[in-house]
This record gives C-alpha cells, structure tokens and sequence, in this order.
C-alpha cells in the first residue's frame, strides 16, 4: 500500500504549485502526443485540480478526468476545468473498453495502490493504436538534487519506495500488451533558491508537496529548523547558503497494437 497523503485536506492549495512552475514540457508532450493520435477522447487518471485537461481540450477532443479524492474534483469544477470529471480508482477504472484513444497519467501514478493494474486497465481502455503515457519522477534514474532531500531526512527514502522506475513502468508496459514502449524526458526542473528566498518557496511548506505533507509535524519542524540553522551560519561567516532543485520528470509511453482491431474482424 503506497503512503495516504489526504489530498481532501491539501485539495485547497494544490494549484498553487503552477503559479510556481507550469511545466511547459509536460504540457507540450501531451499536447504533441494528442495531435499525433488526433485524439477525439482523452483521459486523464489522477486529475487533480485539471491543470492538464483545459490544454487538451483546447485542441478539440473530449476530456475526462478521474481522481480517487473529491477534494481535488471539487477544486477541479471551481476552477471551471472542461470535460467530465468522474471520482474513481485508477485499478478500477469505470469506463468502457476502447472508450480513448489517449490515457495518460502526470505524477500520480506513485499514489496508485497496485500500479501495474492500472496500466493493464488503460490497455482495456484503450483504441487500437491509441496510448498511455505516464510522466512522474524516478529518483533512480538521474543524480536528482532537491534541498528537501538534504533538509527532511527520509524523504529521499520514502520517494525510492514510492515512485516506480523508468523500467518498472517500461515492463509493466510490455506485460499489458502495449507496443513501442519508451521513455522520454518530459521537463527537466532546474532552480537554485539563494539564502532566505527558500524560506517563500511554495514546496517548502508542508501543503506544497507530497514529501513533505507525509511527514509528522515534529519531522517537519525539525526540517525548517535545519534550513534556519544552515541560514544563520552562512549569514554568520557573510555568505549565501544556495538551496538547488534539479529534478527530471520522465515520460514512458506505450501504444496499443493497432492490429487488434483486425484480429477481432476475423472471429
């Protein structure tokens, strides 16, 4: 079982995030991989507060997004986000087969309970020739440098445990019967907060982000003190303490066999 986060309770300051960093290039690889499917009906598993469903559907297609959390639905309707929006579970996923013919997943999939049956589902789901695509961290897969790793002991721990790797995600891929599975980089998130600026970082507080959000409060104040520590003492020899994030958020698509479609004309 992967770690309750209580989305309901941190539903309210979520989108924030994007005033922050917009993720141009997740955006950018969705909307690419759209047009290349010329999606008429897209779905978003893990929605959250829509962030993701208004770009696609600007481009014409029907959207649905599906969260497991009604807080997050609930931010999703006030922030007037397009398409359907279905409260569900990603391992029991209440539509039809071949109902889409893009599925696709943005750094959800470390909170699905049983993640390889997800991916399954979105192969049932999925048109011949249409395809999933999950973007999300792996912190195996490049020498990731966040200050929360340094400053919250464990929570670099606890991210090993929760995020799949690239490979993991690639053969659960090839297991489900998709095609042409491969991984691609999605946005690379390169930022250095000089001295007290950290202390305004939206990640920084504890509604900010998932790693954070899991600790006790104890943990977290323990953290903030380390930063104000580190804070004082470069300040005391006249220095700025830096505090860098550089992240890589990664993209594994697969595509169904467009075969398919033709084995069943057969029977």
């Amino acid at each position: 079982m992967t770690p309750d986060v209580g989305y309901d309770q941190l539903a309210a300051h979520y989108h924030r995030r994007y005033a922050v960093n917009r993720l141009e290039g997740v955006a950018a690889l969705l909307r690419g991989l759209a047009r290349e499917l010329s999606a008429v009906c897209s779905l978003e598993v893990g929605c959250g507060t829509g962030r993701w469903l208004a770009g696609l559907a600007a481009l014409g297609g029907s959207v649905t997004g599906l969260d497991y959390s009604s807080g997050m639905l609930s931010q999703a309707q006030a922030l007037r986000t397009p398409g359907e929006l279905v409260r569900g579970q990603a391992g029991e996923l209440p539509f039809a087969a071949g109902a889409f013919d893009l599925v696709f997943c943005v750094n959800a999939l470390h909170h699905f309970p049983d993640r390889a049956r997800f991916v399954a589902e979105a192969r049932r789901l999925l048109r011949p020739g249409g395809a999933l695509c999950i973007v999300g961290l792996d912190p195996r897969a490049q020498p990731a440098s966040w200050y929360l790793y340094t400053y919250f002991p464990g929570t670099r721990e606890a991210d090993l445990a929760r995020f799949a790797s690239v490979g993991q995600q690639l053969d659960w891929m090839v297991a489900a019967g998709f095609e042409r599975a491969a991984w691609q980089v999605a946005e690379r998130i390169d930022q250095t907060l000089a001295g007290r600026a950290v202390l305004g970082d939206h990640f920084l507080t504890k509604q900010g982000t998932s790693q954070l959000a899991l600790l006790s409060d104890d943990a977290y104040q323990a953290g903030l003190a380390r930063i104000e520590a580190a804070l004082a003492a470069a300040e005391a020899r006249g220095e700025t303490p830096s505090f860098p994030t550089r992240l890589v958020m990664n993209a594994v698509v697969g595509y169904a066999p467009p075969y398919l479609a033709s084995m069943r004309a057969m029977r």
